[in-house]
């Protein structure tokens, strides 16, 4: 369990003071991983990204960035959709973070700054 005291225990949640409440810090190791950490941050300042967009930002291979966004939709964190492209007959894959990711990133991240701080998670 959790060996921190206080109010170290909790993070302010995204928004800030804006009635967001507090985040339980929750170390998160599907999340943890590097690429997937950076697939979920970037997904987090969007609405939606575009397959070839995220492999493009983080300089994956397609293998690659499938693999990682295969794992976080099956653990509900991100959701893939297939649209026709714009200027193409293919299916374009989207991928958008949901709110249970959302809750999983503020965790994970309140926890590393926990650790970060010296708590015991």
């Amino acid at each position: 369990m959790n060996a921190m005291s206080g109010d170290m225990g909790k993070a302010s949640g995204p928004g800030g003071g804006r009635g967001a409440g507090t985040v339980e810090p929750r170390f998160d190791a599907v999340i943890h991983e590097p690429t997937r950490l950076r697939i979920c941050g970037l997904l987090s300042s969007v609405r939606e990204m575009r397959f070839a967009d995220i492999r493009e930002a983080l300089g994956l291979s397609d293998a690659m960035c499938s693999r990682h966004l295969t794992t976080l939709a099956g653990d509900g964190y991100i959701a893939l959709t297939k649209r026709p492209g714009e200027s193409t007959r293919h299916m374009v894959t989207w991928a958008a973070i949901t709110p249970e990711g959302r809750r999983a990133l503020a965790g994970h991240l309140a926890a590393l700054q926990a650790i970060a701080q010296g708590a015991v998670l």
